[in-house]
């Protein structure tokens, strides 16, 4: 089994930053990144490996950044410019080979 636990949401106001964090029980080689936004099917935001290669959903390319420190089993989300519709509740998810592992959610709410 794999906890989960994230951190870091907030309130901000369009084109500020915040950074999310998500601290595992146990190293994973693909962690991601996904939100669901109220009225909206959950989607993805970024991926990273163990070896640090990376890939994100086009709306927040250039915008957002995934990084992990391995030794702390934690993935982080640095967002920038924040807009409105990046407003959801932000999940980490870790995929093993038998299960994918949520957290609970950390909410993020971008004013205009």
């Amino acid at each position: 089994q794999v906890q989960l636990v994230e951190s870091g949401g907030g309130l901000v106001q369009a084109g500020g930053s915040l950074r999310l964090s998500c601290a595992a029980s146990r190293s994973i080689n693909a962690m991601r990144w996904y939100r669901q936004a109220p009225g909206k099917q959950r989607e993805f935001v970024a991926r990273i490996t163990s070896g640090g290669s990376t890939n994100y959903a086009d709306s927040v390319k250039g915008r957002f950044t995934i990084s992990r420190d391995n030794a702390k089993n934690t993935v982080y989300l640095q967002m920038n410019s924040l807009k409105p519709e990046d407003t959801a509740v932000y999940y980490c998810n870790a995929l093993t080979a038998f299960a994918d592992y949520w957290g609970q959610g950390t909410q993020v709410t971008v004013a205009s």
